[in-house]
């Protein structure tokens, strides 16, 4: 059994979900705004720490044209300094449309700000990479 967290990334503020590979399930856990633009990384280590993840996944935003959309850099960069910074293997899915599918599985109007999203959206992310990452071999017994 793996535990992994999963991250909706934004400039602002970034959605963080915890989820394992046994049942391919995740729950939202919060969102941590932005320092200054740039990451809250006390607040993620703390989350790391408290969780000890195996791995992370990072939604990576995309276009309908199944293009990146222009800020996928910043996301890209976000995912090496979670490498670096804890250790972590990231793995980067598509992220496109999740915030819609958030905000309708919340029933938040597309006007409403909350927080809630975030954590949804990095949720779904997770959900996603669980449902598309390939099995471990099983043992010979």
């Amino acid at each position: 059994m793996a535990t992994l967290l999963g991250f909706d990334f934004g400039p602002r503020k970034i959605g963080v979900a915890i989820g394992q590979t046994v049942t391919g399930t995740a729950t939202a856990l919060e969102t941590v705004r932005a320092q200054g633009q740039r990451p809250d990384w006390k607040r993620l280590e703390a989350i790391i720490r408290e969780w000890q993840p195996q791995a992370a996944v990072v939604g990576l935003p995309f276009n309908m044209d199944d293009s990146e959309e222009t800020w996928s850099s910043q996301v890209h960069r976000f995912a090496r300094q979670l490498e670096g910074r804890f250790g972590l293997r990231v793995h980067l899915v598509d992220e496109r449309l999740t915030s819609l599918a958030a905000r309708r599985q919340l029933r938040v109007d597309a006007n409403t700000a909350d927080d809630r999203i975030d954590a949804q959206a990095a949720k779904l992310i997770l959900e996603t990479w669980l449902a598309e990452a390939p099995s471990p071999p099983s043992s010979a017994s």
